[in-house]
């Protein structure tokens, strides 16, 4: 559908750019989900402390679910036109 150029091009633009940043806003959203979990163990008696806890882990998990259901969408565009979709182990 597309030309090879810009086929190539597309293939980079996922392999160089996509990919890191998806891995790199997977990594953060997990990383808070994380700090979340830890907030709300460690400071199980403070009230306020655990409503954090709780906050963070609710946003680490929304981001990773925005992140792989981005992932996801980007995928099935990628098959609707025919450009080699990201593999998730080259993430």
């Amino acid at each position: 559908m597309f030309s090879p150029e810009l086929n190539a091009f597309l293939d980079k633009v996922i392999t160089q750019i996509v990919n890191p940043l998806i891995l790199l806003l997977a990594t953060v959203a997990f990383i808070v989900f994380l700090w979340g979990a830890f907030e709300f163990i460690v400071h199980a008696g403070d009230e306020g402390k655990r409503a954090e806890g709780k906050s963070a882990i609710l946003w680490g998990l929304v981001g990773l679910v925005i992140i792989f259901g981005a992932y996801g969408i980007i995928n099935i565009a990628l098959n609707t036109f025919n450009i080699t979709p990201l593999v998730p182990g080259k993430l």
